[in-house]
């Protein structure tokens, strides 16, 4: 049964990367402290096996500095402080390396599990935390359950594998009652540290079970209901009236750039007065013409403008400008349909261009046919075919 609210509304969706990057904010992470214990204790044990042969042999320069002293050093006031300070730089050269690799894994470990995360926070006090009914209840909850049971099944694991490791290693306990000092140190903390070792992994059982666990339970509390749901989307989106403005501000901008690209066109297909849609075309660089600019009203009277103010041809086709603006986006090729009624228009501006430049004849206007499929746009703005252009 999905969990409630306070409202009572049941909290049935999944939560969402909003609700996520908040609850990250404040502290709330998924934790797995069996994983984090297990990795401690597994890298304390790898160091022990890597450095206990150099932390031994530390220890015995101890012993030797402490219980080997020389007759002069004996009457020498002095002695003992230099013997104290000897021995210190010893013990810390000793530990040094195990003591970097545990602090190296305590600042590792958090982040396996949900990462770092650094959140005042997570450090105020709550008051709600001093209530002694939900404490209560957090002792006798199924939280608490399952915490029991998971110090159980360490129990169990740990208690099992240590009962194995004392059964294997029987014979060796025994040696060591018959050996050396030294030897049976050497030999005592090796086997120690391959215990200690064993005993470590075998916490790797527990952890890989309570890692799932942690995870649906942080996903569980972060659930949401319907209304929360939406409630965020609206606050995310803003306010309509907000979007409005943002809308505006976007389409000033594009009218901006689109309005730079008009002195770049070959030329601009009119209505004459309503519709303006500007054309480029280069054969080496386009598959096929494209519109660079279009409008209507206001920002078409604004393309033809700046197309006279930089000598770009207009075209008066109104059937074709009215196709062209409905059927195609800006920085977009003109569609398959009206590529020979944009043929015959480029090609008359370059032929005019031509005669204008070199003398000759010059050429004759065409008049661009539409197919059939695009006659819908041309009447859907109010033309209607046999019309004179401009109308």
């Amino acid at each position: 049964m999905a969990e409630e609210n306070e409202n009572g509304q049941e909290k049935t969706e999944q939560p969402t990367p909003k609700r996520r990057q908040d609850a990250k904010d404040k502290g709330q992470v998924p934790r797995s402290k069996e994983l984090n214990t297990t990795a401690i204790m597994v890298l304390g044990a790898g160091g022990l096996l890597v450095f206990g042969g150099y932390m031994l042999g530390q220890l015995f320069q101890v012993f030797d500095l402490a219980f080997t002293v020389s007759r002069n050093d004996i009457f020498d006031p002095e002695a003992p402080a230099r013997y104290f300070r000897h021995a210190v730089a010893l013990g810390l050269a000793a530990v040094a390396p195990f003591a970097a690799l545990m602090l190296l894994a305590a600042l590792v470990t958090p982040a396996l599990l949900g990462g770092w995360t650094f959140s005042g926070k997570a450090l105020q006090p709550k008051l709600s935390k001093l209530n002694p009914v939900k404490g209560l209840g957090r002792m006798f909850g199924p939280k608490a359950a399952i915490e029991l049971a998971k110090a159980i099944a360490k129990v169990t694991v740990v208690g099992g594998v240590g009962t194995l490791l004392v059964w294997a290693m029987q014979g060796q306990i025994r040696q060591l009652a018959q050996a050396q000092l030294e030897p049976g140190l050497l030999q005592g903390a090796t086997m120690f540290f391959w215990a200690f070792f064993a005993l470590s992994c075998a916490m790797i059982l527990v952890a890989l079970v309570d890692i799932p666990y942690q995870l649906w339970d942080h996903t569980k509390k972060l659930k949401m209901t319907r209304q929360e749901v939406k409630d965020e989307f609206k606050q995310t989106e803003g306010k309509p009236e907000v979007k409005s403005k943002i809308r505006q501000l976007q389409q000033q901008i594009a009218q901006g750039r689109m309005m730079e690209n008009v002195p770049k066109a070959d030329v601009v297909v009119t209505n004459p007065t309503h519709f303006a849609v500007a054309l480029q075309y280069d054969q080496k660089t386009m598959r096929a013409p494209r519109v660079i600019a279009k409008g209507v009203g206001e920002v078409a009277l604004k393309i033809r403008e700046l197309a006279g103010e930089h000598r770009i041809p207009t075209f008066e086709a109104p059937p074709l400008a009215r196709a062209l603006y409905y059927t195609t986006e800006l920085e977009q090729e003109v569609p398959a349909g009206l590529y020979l009624a944009v043929a015959q228009v480029l090609a008359y501006i370059y032929q005019l261009r031509h005669a204008r430049r070199h003398g000759g004849e010059r050429p004759q206007r065409p008049k661009p046919q539409l197919p059939e499929e695009f006659i819908k746009y041309t009447r859907a703005a109010g033309w209607q075919p046999g019309e004179a252009p401009g109308n």
